[in-house]
This record gives structure tokens, C-alpha cells and sequence, in this order.
């Protein structure tokens, strides 16, 4: 007998012997059921996702999507995989042919194991497996199966496999990046920093909507501003500031948001005309304060010809959320304090109390980067990991020419607008 069965048979003993019901549970339980669960009690944590601490744009993730493509071309050689029921929210305890096709389309991909899918009965084996594919594919590993999920499922391996080709030319394009380099990958919303050749830190990230892009681009990052000023970008003028005046006259009251003419004297709202589009000609800056202003304690310069930045967020709510494209094209980064202390970790007087120091003063306080930090934007919706996982994002500004996935991402957003 194996260590491994000896160990897992000793594991459903303890079980058994830890709850006085169990005698009656059993006699409840066809014999198959009860393999299937002993089974899973050891394989559902083999399948859980580890950290990686390789970084997107890394030799190693190019190597491991040319693997993951020549495996993806054996998937659909085989004829790809069956749908999963979009209309029935799956999870433990759930029963009937939705839980097998479940079962079916997870084996395929490997997020379950290759023995595993027969059954009609949604257990802890395939919540793991769910949990798996859901942080494969960037959700909130929750291990059910709700609509974002089946959409995510349904997407043809054809499909799949056109991606992985599409992103494996991209990120050959990028070569030497740097000693140390911050990675934003916009489809994943997630922000990277990188240290000789390893992840040094990850952050969630909200990024631009789809109307109003985050580029891509490679740049520096050169500053940090501590309790900043936020200046209304002309575009948020147009499309945001003049409707919520429209609706809401005391909106740049309570949002504490100056208006200044180009003397630099400050104007009274009152004296514009809502009704038009008079207030572009006017700026526009929000007092600091994390409670209210839009950049919450720090911003992150980056000097560029798209007038983009990064900054923190007082609405540190959305870093949870499955979609993160809420932004008119900046990068919101969740745990600033460690990103920027990162950032600054080889800039003279700046160390973790120093940053604290300044962002509790409640001042405005500037610190140049001693040696400013490169920084790629980047639009990378599926790779391969050197743990041999693949990952995959929504193409959510259409950039892979992949149509049905670009539809399911717009829907996604018309859901989270309504």
C-alpha cells in the first residue's frame, strides 16, 4: 500500500471517528460518492493556484505560452470542450447534467482531475476545481459557478488558442526591461513590480473604461506626490462634471473643487453657464484629501504624451471587484503605501516612516525617485506561467480581434453600470 492512499485512508478515519452522525451518514451514501469525496479530500488542495513570482513579461512566460499553445493545439485537435449550462448557478450540493458537463469541461483544461468526471454531484473536489479556473481566469475564486464564470467557461478553446497566439507575438516584442520595472498589465488590472528577474510585489488595479482606454506605453516613473491636488482632466470635464453640475449645483461644493480662470484667480460656479460647455474653458482642482479627492494620498508621475498617471483611490472598494475598468485612463493601485515604498527604496530619506510621516502631515510634499523606475503599460490577455498554468483575461478593449470575447466583457460592463 502507498504512503499516499495509507495517508488518505488514516484521513477519512479521523473523519469518520471526529462525528458521532457518521455511522447513519454513511449507510446514506452510495459507495461511489464516498470514494469520489476520499479522493478529492487529498486532490482538491493539489489544484489550488500558488503564488508566482515570475513576472508577465519575462522570458519564462514567453517559454511557458509556447508550451501552453502546443497544448491548447491538442485540445482542439480533440474537438475543444463542451458548454456548460449558462442559466443554472452551480455550487456544493448542486446535482443533475449541468454538474457533469461542469465536471467534463473542467477535466479538459486540467483544473480537475482527469478521473474525476462522471458524477453528478458538485462536491468540495469540484469546487477546487472551480476555485482553480476562476483564478486562471482573473475572478474572485469563489467556487461557484455564476453567470461571469459559465461566460468564461463557454469561451470555445478555438477561441482560447487564437488568444494564447495573439499574446505569445507581444510579449516577444518586449526585450531587456531593466534592473527594476513595474509591469501594468491593463486586461488583468494588476500592477507588477519587479526585481532582479522576480515579482517583488503585486497590486489590483482599476483601469480605464472602454470608452476611455488606459494606453499602452512604455515610460518612467520620475515622482510621488504626497497629498495631492487633482487636477479635472478635460476630458471628466466634458463628459462627467458638467452633467453632475446639470443635476447637482452644489457638486463642486462638496466635492471641494475649484473653478480658475487662465489668470489663475478663482471663479464662483455660479457665474458659468451649466447649460453649455463654457466650463471647459476653465480649470478645474479638487483640494487634497483622501476622503474625497480622486487620487486619494498619492500620485504617481509619469511623464508621457497621454496625460496619464498612477495614483491611489479613496474607493478602495473596487480592487475586490471581478471588473476593474472604472477609470478615464489612469491606474488605480491598491496598497499604495507598499508600492511607493518600493518605488522608493533607493531614493535617499525615504524610507516606510518617512512615507507614513508625509502622508499624515496632510501637506502637499514631492519626492524626485533618485533613479527614475521604468514602466510598461501593457495589453496581455492570456499567457503561460513557469508553475504550468495558463491565464486568461477578457479582451476587453478588443485589441485580439476576438469579437464573442469582446461582446461577453461589454456585457459584463453593462451589468456592473445597471
Amino acid at each position: 500500500m502507498s504512503f499516499r492512499y495509507a495517508s488518505l485512508r488514516a484521513s477519512f478515519a479521523l473523519a469518520l471517528a471526529a462525528a458521532p452522525f457518521a455511522a447513519a451518514a454513511q449507510q446514506q451514501v452510495a459507495f461511489g460518492e464516498q470514494a469520489e469525496w476520499q479522493q478529492g479530500y487529498d486532490a482538491a488542495s493539489r489544484m489550488r493556484v500558488a503564488r508566482s513570482f515570475t513576472p508577465t513579461l519575462s522570458p519564462e512566460s514567453v517559454a511557458a505560452t509556447e508550451q501552453a499553445i502546443a497544448h491548447y493545439r491538442e485540445i482542439v485537435a480533440r474537438g475543444g470542450w463542451g458548454q456548460v449550462p449558462a442559466n443554472q448557478r452551480l455550487r456544493v450540493g448542486s446535482r443533475g447534467p449541468a454538474v457533469v458537463a461542469l465536471r467534463q469541461r473542467l477535466v479538459v483544461t486540467g483544473d480537475l482531475e482527469p478521473n474525476a468526471g462522471g458524477s453528478d454531484v458538485f462536491d468540495s473536489f469540484v469546487e477546487a476545481g472551480v476555485k482553480r479556473f476562476q483564478a486562471r481566469h482573473g475572478l474572485n475564486a469563489t467556487g461557484t459557478v455564476n453567470a461571469t464564470t459559465a461566460a468564461a467557461l463557454n469561451v470555445p478553446a478555438e477561441t482560447r488558442l487564437r488568444q494564447l497566439e495573439t499574446n505569445l507575438v507581444r510579449l516577444r516584442s518586449y526585450g531587456n526591461l531593466g534592473h527594476r520595472y513595474v509591469i501594468v498589465n491593463i486586461p488583468a488590472a494588476l500592477v507588477e513590480t519587479v526585481e532582479n528577474g522576480q515579482v517583488a510585489t503585486r497590486h489590483a488595479a482599476g483601469v480605464g473604461k472602454i470608452d476611455r482606454q488606459s494606453p499602452i506605453m512604455n515610460a518612467k516613473i520620475t515622482e510621488i506626490n504626497f497629498n495631492p491636488f487633482w487636477t479635472v482632466p478635460a476630458s471628466i470635464i466634458r463628459k462627467d462634471l458638467i452633467p453632475k453640475m446639470r443635476a447637482e449645483p452644489n457638486y463642486l461644493a462638496d466635492n471641494k473643487i475649484r473653478v480658475y480662470n487662465s489668470q489663475g484667480q478663482e471663479v464662483p460656479p455660479q457665474s458659468i453657464n451649466w447649460n453649455t460647455y463654457e466650463a471647459t474653458k476653465y480649470m478645474f482642482r479638487q483640494d487634497p484629501g483622501a476622503d474625497l479627492n480622486s487620487m486619494g494620498f498619492v500620485r504617481i508621475n509619469i511623464p508621457n504624451p497621454h496625460g496619464v498617471y498612477m495614483h491611489d483611490t479613496p474607493a478602495r472598494g473596487i480592487f475586490g471587484d471581478d471588473f476593474r475598468f472604472v477609470s478615464s485612463g489612469c491606474v488605480r493601485v491598491q496598497n499604495v503605501r507598499d508600492y511607493v515604498t518600493w518605488l522608493l527604496k533607493e531614493t535617499p530619506g525615504w524610507d516606510r516612516e518617512a512615507i507614513d510621516r508625509a502622508i499624515e502631515s496632510g501637506q502637499r510634499i514631492d519626492a524626485r525617485i533618485a533613479q527614475p523606475v521604468n514602466v510598461y503599460w501593457a495589453y496581455i490577455t492570456s499567457w503561460g506561467t513557469a508553475e504550468g498554468l495558463v491565464q486568461f483575461r477578457d479582451d476587453i478593449y478588443n485589441r485580439d480581434g476576438l469579437g464573442a470575447m469582446a461582446a461577453v466583457a461589454q456585457a459584463q460592463a453593462d451589468q456592473e453600470a445597471n
